[in-house]
């Protein structure tokens, strides 16, 4: 595996860079003075909002690309890359399904800001690990302002009670199960693979220049797109037959490990 020629690394987060507290290592952050120091950009592409995003990586937040809501934005520093909304109308045909799905809690999520009900405490207080940013509303049909991503949680499965009922969007949009506790619909183009390509192109940058890990199925588009890309040993069973590459857990420093290799091969002896 020669890797002399990466220059992007790009991880998802949950499942992947974060371990299974929500957190990312010490370790990676010295490792991330390895990449700099090489001229590796690193882009951190994730299901979550932006701003939580940039909360788990505040110390780096102003070298690195951020992908977030699975591809619907994306920000290098204080400049947006893209942003690709849902249409409104899909906007409100996805509401008037998920109001006949018992037990789930749907977010609507703007570029800075998600808003949710409120009526499941249990549910905010979860929300908040994953959107550092949010309002509850009254009522989400009625909102009216831009919508990136409506993103459901189910306590038990996404895959299991959420998706058999909204797969027929499919058609039109991108339905995603993310974790296993969530799923998002979105614009048919706004997913990490398309977004990831926009950013290869501003880059030029070929399949073999990239290093992708992920765990979850929304990470399947990206995966494709390197020639280098990294199924974590906690990941879907999708995800691993999409990956060229495999590497430990995400509590097992996966990303990490192989993070090291990637540093000593740009040595130049």
């Amino acid at each position: 595996m020669d890797l002399s020629k990466i220059k992007m690394v790009v991880s998802d987060m949950d499942g992947t860079l974060l371990n299974s507290n929500h957190q990312v290592s010490d370790q990676f952050f010295e490792l991330f003075k390895g990449l700099k120091s090489q001229g590796i950009t690193f882009v951190a592409a994730s299901g979550r909002q932006y701003n939580s995003i940039i909360d788990k990586l505040d110390s780096i937040k102003d070298d690195i690309i951020v992908i977030a809501e699975n591809g619907g934005f994306a920000m290098k520093q204080n400049i947006e890359i893209l942003a690709t909304p849902l249409d409104k109308n899909h906007v409100q045909e996805i509401l008037n399904t998920l109001n006949q799905i018992p037990n789930i809690h749907p977010v609507l999520c703007g570029k800075h800001k998600a808003y949710l009900t409120g009526k499941s405490n249990e549910f905010v207080n979860k929300l908040g690990e994953y959107y550092t940013q949010f309002e509850i509303i009254e009522n989400l049909s009625a909102f009216n302002s831009e919508v990136i991503k409506i993103a459901i949680y189910h306590f038990e499965s996404s895959e299991q009670y959420i998706y058999p009922f909204v797969k027929h969007f499919e058609s039109v949009l991108k339905v995603k199960v993310s974790g296993e506790n969530w799923l998002d619909i979105s614009n048919m183009n706004a997913h990490k693979g398309y977004a990831l390509t926009k950013v290869m192109e501003s880059y030029n940058l070929k399949p073999d220049e990239v290093m992708v890990f992920g765990d979850y199925n929304n990470d399947l588009e990206m995966l494709a797109l390197s020639d280098f890309g990294f199924a974590m040993e906690n990941a879907h069973p999708n995800v691993k037959e999409v990956a060229t590459y495999s590497t430990t857990s995400n509590d097992n420093l996966g990303v990490e490990r192989i993070l090291k290799e990637l540093i000593k091969s740009q040595i130049k002896l």
